[in-house]
């Protein structure tokens, strides 16, 4: 990897900088479209809406980068795709957890991060409804900026020892058969925890779990826009994450698993022998 820590500062106040103006964008895009069940169309199933807005947003995003810095690649959630020539890649998700965006649940994030040579070293998610945006950089640190004050903490997972005690977040797919094997994982899982959390935004929970907010999080069939830059935010506020290659698709029905350093090994053994290292087909 050829980019110092400055490089990574820069890319992650890019990201940031681009996640809250998408953020302004999507909340006035929603304000003007009103019913936005008009403007919604699937894609992997009959419950996997793709909103124009989601569309949009991503359009604005890829733009705004390529200004930015023209040789960088991009990864975007709805298609959007271009090869890197510096060795960077952004990877987008307009809005994570499109499901809620729609019902107008405020528990929706703009998701980005920059990748070099297949490791993140970039990332921020901003929960669109509240404005808390949460950054990290390889190496520096992960935080969370409250606009409500003004304020900028710095972000640490809780050291939690016993799994019996543990918050746990975790997200179902949108394939029936990989629901079904979920909901049988869960039943193993569920009565070895204290409970579980399904908030229905991958990049917000790993932000949760670098805030303590949940001690544990785990989810099947994850793409890499879903979890890149929460992944890196985790890591950094002292996580320890089994996640699929960034070129895995979700289809293949991996795991992404992250927990404290403090419970890792406990609750990875545990998790373990549930099976639920083992993809779920879809």
């Amino acid at each position: 990897m050829q980019q110092g820590i400055e490089s990574f500062n820069e890319l992650r106040a890019i990201a940031a900088e681009t996640a809250t103006l998408a953020a302004a964008r999507i909340l006035e895009k929603r304000a003007e479209l009103g019913d936005l069940w008009q403007y919604t169309n699937t894609k992997s199933s009959s419950v996997d809406p793709v909103t124009i807005v989601d569309t949009l947003a991503e359009d604005f995003i890829a733009n705004r980068l390529q200004e930015l810095r023209p040789e960088d690649g991009l990864i975007g959630e709805e298609g959007t795709g271009t090869s890197s020539i510096s060795g960077v890649t952004w990877i987008v998700d307009p809005i994570d957890g499109t499901v809620n965006f729609l019902y107008g649940l405020p528990q929706y994030a703009v998701s980005i991060a920059a990748a070099i040579d297949g490791e993140v070293v970039a990332g921020a998610v901003i929960n669109v409804e509240t404005g808390v945006l949460y950054t990290a950089a390889r190496g520096e640190g992960a935080t969370k900026y409250l606009p409500a004050n003004d304020e900028i903490l710095s972000l640490s997972v809780n050291k939690i020892h016993d799994p019996s005690q543990a918050l746990l977040a975790t997200g179902f797919g949108y394939s029936a058969t990989r629901r079904e094997q979920q909901a049988q994982l869960l039943t193993k899982v569920l009565p070895q925890v204290r409970d579980i959390r399904r908030l229905g935004s991958a990049a917000l929970d790993l932000c949760h779990l670098a805030d303590g907010q949940v001690d544990l999080y785990y989810e099947h069939g994850l793409n890499c826009w879903d979890y890149a830059a929460g992944s890196l935010i985790a890591e950094e506020a002292g996580a320890i994450t089994v996640a699929p290659g960034l070129s895995i698709p979700g289809s293949s029905g991996e795991v992404f698993f992250a927990a404290p350093e403090s419970i890792f090994d406990v609750a990875q053994e545990l998790f373990n022998s549930f099976g639920g290292f083992k993809a779920l087909n879809a």
